[in-house]
């Protein structure tokens, strides 16, 4: 299971809701932080966050089981590892 961890604060709010309302990806809170998981990929589109791209940048905490393929100003891919 690809795991993708966001910090649970207002600022990424909108990433974190964005990630978790992709079909195949679920969503929990452990701790601070939020967990997207899923089977296969994680992609969050930028635009559809609607954040700058100074917020967008500091999004990823951590990844396990995975890595990023993609982050730039169009999307977050992270891959299963």
């Amino acid at each position: 299971m690809t795991r993708l961890y966001i910090l649970d604060v207002d600022d990424f709010r909108a990433v974190i809701e964005v990630g978790a309302a992709v079909a195949g990806v679920a969503s929990r809170r452990i701790s601070d932080y939020v967990e997207l998981a899923a089977d296969g990929e994680i992609v969050i589109d930028r635009r559809a966050t609607g954040v700058r791209h100074a917020v967008w940048y500091s999004t990823v905490a951590g990844v396990a089981d995975g890595r990023v393929s993609q982050f730039d100003k169009d999307a977050l891919r992270v891959e299963p590892a």
